[in-house]
């Protein structure tokens, strides 16, 4: 049936990897076009060896049991459910499903078009790498489920590691006859040989799904020459680029093979060839098989081990210089899942459903998807409106769920928030309508206070639940913000309350005294300035739905072409000072905030100080746009 509810799909696809941070005019579109479809328990939705559909699955309800089929056996590889995507092979070159899927209940599944999801993957690297990723992961299944990879991996993602080709490429000339490239291949047991000319310089490829459509089948004679049936022009890359970078490369150009050279192209010789296979082996999981894995944990404890080993991740992807951008939308969705995971944990210990829909929201640096190390919790509860005789009670019952959360975050490794700003605490649970009032109080009122929570709960983010009541409320705030004018002014005074980070005489400023004393506050001095003012900034223009302070600062460059290289630089420096953060944190322990500066070398000095070059410009720029002299 078609679809007839968009509202509550977008409200689903915005919840789960990797739609969450594709823009909302393509989601809407993407809604339009997907197929609602109810299948029937014990249902094969494909077989193995079909044809590829044109059409990627979702999982709303129910679940999906993926299977290796043989004529003599049928072997349970995976198993989705609620969020996980299947499916993948119209992407391919390859366009016949390796595995069955059968549902094993009831299951509602959204048919998604895989040419939309193509045709967006050229304008959205994340898309695109999220693709790669699953792909691998279901070929490696497959792999693993016919013994033929290696199980006993360390369960990490490899797609920031360089790939190398583990032998040299095996080639042959233009002349060279069908049967005796043939037979080369199989003296060196490889899949492919690489048709060269006189200068070693590719001009095509021959592989052996080539040999048995065009040979076997008595299509083309064995002693025609191998021009007559390799791939031409073939797909060249450079040497040693990241396992991500290649796995895109083959997914956006449906291929299999990749032929190295010196320097990207069939102007240079060949130095090695790489296959889909090379990568699943050297790959082993990936951030897609942690988030699985949170999904179908049992308790706090497993989820706790899988965090831990997500933070080992984190460090390897620093290690390897890996942009902060990508690094944040990654360790977010692995927040995220095990958010919801503990939600669906609690829920599923509870002896009743909730009331009435309610929206779990993760504030702070978790709300602005920028939570790299444990720290502590920042979060609220929105539920929906209810008659003012049963809100007591509604309230009673989201408290007491909400305790049990915060708990099961808190043996998970999140610490409990000090200042309690946990959904928990009663002021931080309420229904839609009180939180309209209480973000109106603020705005009409905005004292030292009311700014200061501003500035945490409007960088608010719905990671569980029911989306429209958080949308809800964000129109609400933008509508009163349109006649609030002098809150934005006091917000971007409050912007002001920390002072550029260096002295007069360009040392940096430490505490004076306590447990952190002669240590620079990177958050507070540094980051925190930058955070405000995008924050501010974004607010004044109007920029719903964007919380990350360095897309804020992105955004801000397209809408204010006049200070675009401040903004560009601001959006760099904060990438810089989380990254030094996060690389402290790594190092001690904790939560990398704070860093002595006697402690670092003269170049991460000089680093730092680089950073901090935006800081004093935007605090100018708002000191002339909210003509905040008057009240300084």
């Amino acid at each position: 049936m078609k679809n007839v509810i968009p509202g509550r799909i977008l409200d689903f696809l915005q919840q789960h990897p990797p739609f969450q941070h594709l823009s909302t005019p393509f989601l809407r579109k993407l809604v339009e076009e997907i197929e609602v479809q109810y299948i029937k328990s014990d249902t094969p939705v494909f077989h193995a060896g079909d044809l590829a559909q044109s059409q990627l699955y979702m999982v709303r309800q129910g679940a999906v049991h993926l299977y290796r089929e043989t004529e003599n056996e049928r072997t349970l590889v995976d198993t989705c459910d609620e969020g996980d995507l299947f499916g993948f092979r119209p992407l391919l070159a390859d366009r016949r499903y390796m595995l069955s899927a059968v549902t094993t209940e009831e299951s509602l599944l959204y048919a998604i078009p895989s040419s939309l999801i193509e045709a967006h993957m050229a304008e959205n690297p994340d898309l695109a790498l999220y693709v790669a990723r699953s792909i691998a992961a279901d070929t490696q299944r497959r792999y693993q489920s016919m013994g033929e990879m290696d199980t006993e991996s360390d369960g990490f993602l490899s797609e920031v590691q360089l790939i190398k080709p583990k032998r040299a490429p095996v080639t042959c000339l233009e002349h060279t006859l069908i049967k005796d490239a043939a037979a080369r291949m199989s003296q060196q047991q490889v899949s492919s040989i690489v048709i060269v000319d006189s200068r070693e310089h590719p001009i095509g490829i021959l592989t052996d799904k080539d040999l048995r459509r065009q040979v076997a089948t008595g299509k083309v004679s064995i002693d025609q020459t191998v021009t007559t049936i390799m791939s031409s022009p073939v797909f060249t890359v450079k040497q040693e680029l990241t396992a991500a970078d290649l796995q895109i490369a083959m997914v956006k150009n449906h291929i299999h093979h990749l032929v190295l050279t010196a320097d990207g192209t069939d102007g240079s010789p060949v130095s090695g060839i790489l296959t889909e296979h090379d990568l699943l082996v050297a790959q082993g999981n990936n951030p897609a098989v942690l988030i699985r894995r949170i999904r179908r944990a049992r308790d706090t404890r497993e989820l706790a081990a899988i965090r831990e080993r997500s933070e080992q991740l984190l460090g390897r992807y620093i290690q390897q210089e890996v942009s902060i951008a990508y690094i944040s939308t990654v360790m977010t969705q692995v927040n995220d899942a095990l958010m919801r995971r503990v939600i669906d944990l609690v829920l599923m210990e509870l002896d009743d459903e909730p009331p009435v829909p309610f929206c779990w929201l993760a504030l702070g640096s978790q709300g602005r998807e920028e939570q790299l190390l444990r720290t502590d919790q920042d979060n609220a509860l929105i539920f929906s409106e209810v008659a003012p005789e049963r809100l007591d009670k509604t309230r009673s019952w989201f408290l007491a769920f909400a305790k049990k959360v915060t708990d099961g975050l808190h043996a998970c490794g999140f610490a409990y928030c000090p200042a309690d700003m946990m959904a928990s605490n009663p002021r931080w649970c309420l229904s839609l309508r009180e939180w309209q009032l209480q973000f109106r109080a603020w705005l009409d009122e905005p004292d030292p206070q009311a700014v200061m929570y501003s500035t945490i709960f409007f960088d608010y983010r719905p990671v569980y639940g029911e989306g429209s009541l958080a949308r809800a409320l964000t129109s609400h705030i933008f509508q009163d913000l349109d006649t609030k004018g002098q809150f934005l002014t006091f917000l971007a005074k409050n912007a002001l309350q920390n002072p550029p980070p260096l002295t007069f005489f360009r040392s940096f400023v430490v505490e004076k005294s306590g447990a952190h004393e002669d240590a620079f506050d990177i958050k507070a001095r540094a980051m925190m300035p930058l955070a405000d003012a995008a924050r501010v900034l974004t607010l004044g223009s109007r920029l719903e739905k964007i919380n990350n302070t360095f897309r804020r600062f992105e955004e801000l460059a397209k809408i204010e072409p006049q200070n675009a290289e401040l903004y560009e630089q601001a959006a760099d420096a904060y990438e810089i000072l989380m990254r030094y953060r996060t690389l402290h944190g790594l190092d001690e322990g904790d939560s990398g905030r704070y860093i002595r500066p006697d402690e670092l070398s003269k170049m991460e000095r000089l680093n730092l100080r680089h950073a901090f070059s935006p800081i004093q410009k935007l605090q100018n720029l708002l000191m002339m746009r909210y003509k905040l002299a008057y009240l300084m």
